[in-house]
């Protein structure tokens, strides 16, 4: 079940990945996912057409750390020069797979012809991908879903198309897109798009333990995605290595948990500057800390802090 995997030119350590999530996957939380047993991680889609007029918020989501390797840098967006230009730039700034978006239900992507938007459109999104396939040479892979709504299954026919145009690997997201991020996978027709091409698919959705990836890996899948079940437990994927390799994992105790916490707001902080490091802290803090007694008490504290000293201030108090 874990084992390596290669995608293109690119031999991975493993087939357990973290999967991009908007406002999450940043370089703090990708580093601790990495040191978590992920085998690749994958970074917040960013917009192609913000990289190609120079938008300093979008250029910095490119930034990757010397220590977060291997790292898929995601795209968006359905207009060619600017797949091509966004693509060249990713790779420049060290991506080691670029992935192209066409899979995301949230309404201002798809309003932009972006995302799950490209589901109606196959000839556009075989001309994206054959874009960023000539614009560089690290592999390009597609993220998209396994169809729109309920007995309209298309993720088979469209991993089809990025097989085509010279992809290296398709990701699946096993729910439609009018599931949004609730819902049961589609294992059934994950395992139609599995027996559809040659390329590895990657499969995600609602994976949070080893039972779930499992299931996920017993529909042919050559690798499994993990988004959600990451955010407050990157130990996750060491957890479902050891579980596949008979072993029963260690849970982190609230004093390992809050001190790993830490580790990420510290990064958070000095990637970002102390203000928008600690807000950018807030938005995750309720998935570290759930499941312990005193979850609601860390949780309120840790609101009240404004500053890197108060935050430390408010997690000694914890677990002493």
């Amino acid at each position: 079940m874990i084992k390596k995997i290669k995608i293109g030119n690119l031999t991975l350590k493993n087939n357990l990945f973290l999967a991009p999530l908007a406002g999450i996957t940043d370089s703090p939380f990708r580093t601790i996912c990495l040191k978590g047993g992920a085998g690749l991680v994958w970074a917040e889609m960013v917009s192609s057409q913000a990289l190609k007029h120079e938008n300093k918020r979008s250029n910095k989501m490119l930034f990757i750390g010397e220590d977060e390797h291997p790292v898929a840098m995601q795209i968006f967006g359905s207009e060619l020069e600017s797949i091509a230009i966004s693509t060249k730039k990713a790779d420049e700034f060290g991506a080691d797979i670029i992935d192209i978006n066409a899979g995301c239900p949230v309404k201002k992507i798809l309003k932009s012809n972006s995302g799950a938007a490209l589901m109606y459109d196959e000839i556009l999104l075989g001309k994206i991908i054959a874009t960023a396939v000539k614009s560089t040479k690290k592999p390009i892979t597609l993220k998209t879903r396994i169809g729109i709504k309920q007995g309209q299954i298309s993720g088979d026919k469209l991993a089809k198309i990025a097989e085509s145009e010279g992809a290296s690997a398709v990701c699946i997201h096993a729910r439609y897109v009018s599931q949004v991020h609730s819902g049961e996978p589609d294992l059934e027709a994950l395992n139609k798009v599995c027996n559809a091409v040659k390329i590895p698919v990657i499969a995600n959705g609602g994976v949070e333990n080893f039972e779930t990836a499992k299931k996920m890996f017993e529909t042919g899948a050559q690798a499994v995605m993990i988004g959600r079940g990451a955010i407050g437990n990157p130990s996750i994927f060491k957890n479902i290595i050891d579980e596949a390799n008979g072993k029963i994992p260690k849970p982190l105790t609230l004093e390992n948990q809050l001190k790993l916490f830490l580790q990420l707001v510290e990064s958070n902080t000095k990637y970002y500057g102390e203000k928008m490091g600690i807000l950018r802290s807030r938005k995750v803090v309720g998935y570290w800390i759930r499941g312990f007694d005193n979850s609601a008490t860390i949780r309120q504290e840790f609101m009240k802090a404004t500053t890197l000293a108060e935050v430390r201030q408010v997690i000694s108090e914890m677990i002493s």
